[in-house]
């Protein structure tokens, strides 16, 4: 899969292709099902996918404090992407130009002229362009124009409703780790690089691998039964906690893994957490005996998760 950073990197071999255009938060079972009605339009036409992509996404340049908490960062999204055989990603920088361009250049400057897209996938529901002025109706009498054709996204539905990033969010938010896996087709991940804590958690007997999620929020926060890839001996598995750790007045939100039966030396590998089961909710406890405690009893629990 080739990654093009900007549109400013796009090049006249780029120019060919079917498209489609979105967030892409998450990869999830409707994204995956766009992405196979894209692939067979590129066999039909002989030529690459696209998935184009925003970044930061449109929401988070608008009002980043209102932001929804991201599914996947980037990289997440890119290794999910490169799963389903994307040919080309190209990951637009949405900034003030690229949000005041006028409707009908996006469709003939990006679209016609540099992608030289022949077959477009949307949302009925997509807008675009300066005061979001484009839509889908725009996009099929224009690229019409332009020669190519604009079609639905297919609806793809799980128990009756709808699958969207909203609704995985819903479902972490809740702790209901089941369903999100249902809608994701695969189980809630965050990955990151192993870095150096402040190693409290040696001292009360539960050491842990610290995560840096770079994340102004986080779809999920709690204790889990996790399992821990990219590693000797994949999948480890362990209690994990997402939070700020209030026992000892963090402000940061980590992930930290203790991982059980398990002492080798991982600093720096970068690693993939499954969350699989919600243990219980973070919360401050009055002294390291009770944390330790709690701990004790949380190993437990996600041991016999795993035991079941």
């Amino acid at each position: 899969m080739e990654l093009i950073r900007g549109l400013h990197n796009l090049q006249p071999r780029h120019h060919g292709c079917v498209a489609t255009i979105g967030n892409f938060d998450g990869v999830h079972l409707g994204h995956q099902a766009v992405i196979g009605q894209l692939a067979e339009q590129a066999d039909h036409f002989g030529v690459p996918s696209t998935v184009m992509i925003f970044e930061p996404q449109p929401q988070e340049f608008f009002a980043p404090d209102q932001a929804p908490a991201r599914l996947t960062r980037l990289r997440e999204k890119l290794l999910a992407l490169r799963r389903y055989s994307v040919d080309r990603v190209l990951c637009a920088r949405f900034d003030s130009r690229f949000s005041g361009m006028v409707a009908e250049n996006f469709i003939h400057d990006i679209l016609f002229k540099g992608l030289g897209v022949k077959y477009l996938v949307v949302g009925d529901d997509f807008r675009f362009g300066h005061d979001r002025r484009g839509d889908f109706a725009m996009l099929q009498r224009v690229g019409g124009d332009h020669g190519f054709q604009v079609v639905n996204m297919h609806s793809f539905t799980v128990d009756g409703e709808r699958v969207s990033s909203t609704r995985i969010r819903k479902a972490l938010a809740a702790g209901d780790l089941v369903v999100a896996e249902k809608l994701l087709g695969r189980p809630y991940r965050m990955c990151g690089r192993v870095a150096h804590g402040d190693k409290r958690g040696r001292t009360i007997g539960f050491p842990t691998a610290n995560i840096h999620l770079h994340r102004k929020n986080v779809p999920l926060r709690g204790v889990f039964a996790v399992e821990l890839f990219g590693i000797e001996g994949e999948p480890v598995a362990g209690v994990a906690n997402v939070g700020t750790r209030p026992t000892v007045d963090g402000t940061r939100t980590l992930l930290e893994v203790h991982l059980f039966d398990f002492d080798k030396d991982i600093y720096g590998h970068y690693v993939n957490v499954n969350f699989k089961h919600k243990l219980r909710d973070e919360r401050r406890f009055d002294d390291f005996e009770a944390l330790k405690a709690q701990i004790d009893a949380d190993v437990v629990e996600a041991r016999e998760y795993f035991g079941r």
